[in-house]
C-alpha cells in the first residue's frame, strides 16, 4: 500500500510584467513633465488685462534683491550681475529669433529703476516684442 504524502501548493504572483509597467509609467512622466526654465520665485503685481505667453519666451526675473535671472526660454536661467551685462544674451538671441517674445517677471516690491534698467537694456539690443508677467487680478466678492 502506497502512502501519498499532501503537497503542499504555494501561491505564486507573476511580478514579470511589473517591471514593465513600472518602467512604461516612468517614462510616460518624465515625457509629460513639463519644466520651468525660471524657477525664481517672486511676488507679482496683479493686473486686470491678460495676454498669453509664448511657450519658449525668454524670460527675465527681477528679485527683491534686485538680483537678475535670465534665461532664453529654453534653457534654465542663469544668474547675471547687472542689467547692463543683459545686453550680449538679448543681441544673440534676437540675431537668432528676430521676435522673440521676452518677459520682465519681477517682484512687485522691485524698485521701478530695476524693471527701467532691464527694459532699457531690451530696447537697445533689438528686443521688440515685451511683457510684463503679472496675476490676474480676482473679481471683487459679490459681484
Amino acid at each position: 500500500m502506497k502512502i501519498h504524502r499532501e503537497r503542499s501548493v504555494t501561491a505564486v504572483v507573476p511580478t514579470a510584467s511589473m517591471a514593465d509597467i513600472a518602467f512604461l509609467l516612468i517614462i510616460f512622466f518624465m515625457l509629460t513633465t513639463s519644466f520651468s526654465p525660471v524657477k525664481t520665485s517672486v511676488d507679482l503685481p496683479e493686473s486686470v488685462e491678460r495676454a498669453e505667453v509664448e511657450q519658449n519666451a525668454a524670460i527675465v526675473a527681477i528679485t527683491t534683491q534686485n538680483q537678475i535671472v535670465f534665461s532664453d526660454g529654453d534653457n534654465p536661467g542663469f544668474n547675471v550681475n547687472s542689467a547692463d551685462e543683459l545686453g550680449p544674451h538679448i543681441q544673440s538671441l534676437v540675431r537668432a529669433v528676430p521676435n522673440k517674445q521676452f518677459v520682465i517677471k519681477a517682484d512687485r516690491a522691485v524698485r521701478y529703476q530695476s524693471v527701467d534698467a532691464v527694459l532699457d537694456q531690451l530696447r537697445r539690443n533689438g528686443a521688440k516684442n515685451i511683457g510684463l508677467l503679472t496675476e490676474q487680478k480676482r473679481a471683487p466678492a459679490g459681484s
